[in-house]
């Protein structure tokens, strides 16, 4: 836990789906498979002994084809598959929109959900590449729909709705870093209970009493009339 709190500074997953994506769009020959990536801080010693622990633990995970550099060119190379994840997917997949899913869990619950969401792509028939910034249990699913197609559109909603709600379920949130919006409001009042969203609603009232800040956002009107 200690190593885990000071030492990694960056540590985020990329599906099969999405590794594979990102080798076709940045011309990388990663192998195509469930990958995380580390960004570790401290001197260079200190960043020497916690790449050496971490592939220790992959290897005894069952892990491998660990790789590890520090020289900044090196570095790019590695994190580029990373970096370019929304334009590999959306390369990968023209003509299609891309949605991105956003949900949190307990780091515990985090391959619970991901194993969930594999499924449930499959179940449903969607191509649902992942990227997670997975260090404090956050990821996303891009999942990619023709828009003149109302059932897969309809598809994609559903698809985002059981993803956010089995989050829930598991003691996460149905968002980690995006927001409510319009989107999630139900989602958003599943999660928090009537009390909760009554003491939201206060707090905006007392601060926004002419409900001319982004109203309907987050909160729906009916909660603030």
């Amino acid at each position: 836990k200690q190593w885990y709190q000071r030492r990694v500074r960056g540590m985020e997953f990329l599906n099969p789906d999405m590794i594979s994506a990102c080798n076709s769009y940045s011309n990388l020959d990663l192998k195509v498979a469930p990958t995380l990536f580390f960004e570790f801080i401290g001197s260079p010693s200190g960043v020497e002994e916690q790449a050496q622990l971490a592939e220790e633990l992959c290897t005894y995970n069952e892990g491998d084809n660990f790789t590890w550099a520090t020289a900044q060119e090196d570095r790019t190379r590695l994190w580029k598959a990373r970096h370019n994840c929304w334009y590999a997917v959306k390369a990968g997949y023209p003509g299609l929109h891309a949605y991105s899913t956003d949900v949190v869990v307990p780091v515990s619950r985090l391959p619970e959900i991901v194993e969930y969401c594999h499924d449930l792509a499959g179940e449903m028939g969607v191509p649902a590449p992942i990227v997670g910034h997975v260090g404090d249990g956050n990821f996303h699913c891009f999942l990619l729909s023709d828009q003149n197609d109302a059932v897969e559109v309809d598809r994609i909603k559903d698809f985002s709705r059981r993803l956010a709600e089995r989050a829930q379920d598991l003691g996460g949130s149905c968002t980690g870093e995006h927001g409510i919006g319009l989107g999630k409001q139900g989602l958003m009042e599943r999660e928090l209970g009537p009390h909760g969203i009554d003491t939201m609603a206060t707090i905006k009232r007392s601060l926004d009493p002419n409900l001319i800040l982004n109203p309907g956002k987050v909160l729906n009107m009916r909660h603030l009339c």
